[in-house]
């Protein structure tokens, strides 16, 4: 069972938005990694700003070492851009993972998933798909495909993602070979303890820990002071356990987590409680 280990610290706060900035604006789903150049970059969507639409855009944040506190603002990373399809306000939930000398961040725009590229690990543009749109794909139109996170097994990625058609909060998968192209979704949890509401499986993220051979979903399902992510280990990465707990751990008093891995050291990032900031901590596992 992963373990929290030690005392947080905080690593982003609340931005100042210029123009946009709002009283209610709340930094929320984010990824961390590190660019070229070796400093760390944290990008967060922040939710209930005034850049109209759906309220969402994406600042950014840059650190010299994971462990710093209080990592540097650099402004307004990303809006959306209604050009390629992507829906006013609507930026949700940053992923980057390098591949073949290349960055590639997966994000939501609120009714698909999408593609940006980059050399350095800073400076991102969008990958336009045939018709001129950023979307990649989707689980349909009003069902929210958001939070993508990215895992390389064997020779697929696997794209591991959120939705609610029909009110339904499930997580789902893809693989692809390349990042551009995507196999048919599967569903890969849904129901259980966790619950099938709308919110029930946001913000999936999956890692591999070769100590036990297996694969860990963290799967929220509460924000704020009374958050929640339950975590499931299954030896199969495209099943964690679909309406039954046969692979659930337990819980966790966080929200949408993000695990790094550094130099043999494992670290777990989450939101603040009061929602007002992004804050890091070592992260142990335990024998159950």
């Amino acid at each position: 069972m992963p373990v929290i280990e030690g005392d947080w610290w905080p690593i982003a706060g609340d931005p100042d938005l210029g123009e946009y900035t709002r009283d209610a604006q709340q930094p929320v789903d984010f990824a961390i990694w590190q660019a070229a150049d070796g400093t760390w970059q944290l990008w967060s969507c922040i939710r209930q700003t005034g850049c109209g639409g759906n309220t969402r855009l994406f600042h950014r944040w840059e650190g010299r070492s994971l462990t710093d506190r209080d990592w540097e603002p650099r402004g307004i990373a990303m809006e959306a851009d209604p050009r390629f399809g992507e829906t006013p306000g609507g930026l949700q939930a940053p992923h980057v993972i390098l591949a073949d000398g290349i960055y590639h961040m997966l994000y939501g725009d609120w009714e698909s998933i999408c593609l940006a590229r980059s050399r350095d690990g800073k400076d991102f543009e969008r990958e336009v798909a045939p018709g001129g749109v950023a979307s990649r794909f989707s689980e349909g139109r009003g069902a929210n495909t958001r939070d993508p996170m990215a895992l390389r097994v064997g020779d697929l990625f696997h794209i591991y993602y959120t939705a609610f058609p029909g009110d339904r909060g499930a997580v789902y998968c893809r693989t692809s070979p390349d990042l551009r192209t995507y196999g048919e979704s599967h569903v890969v949890a849904f129901g259980g303890l966790a619950g099938t509401s709308p919110y029930s499986a946001e913000c999936p993220h999956v890692v591999y820990r070769p100590e036990s051979d297996a694969y860990y979903l963290f799967r929220t399902q509460r924000y704020g002071e009374d958050a929640q992510t339950t975590v499931y280990c299954s030896p199969d990465p495209m099943d964690f356990g679909v309406e039954d707990d046969r692979y659930r751990l337990g819980t966790l008093p966080i929200a949408a987590p993000e695990i790094v891995v550094h130099e043999g050291e494992w670290y777990v990032a989450a939101l603040s409680p009061d929602l007002k900031g992004i804050r890091m901590a070592r992260l142990e596992w335990n024998r159950r």
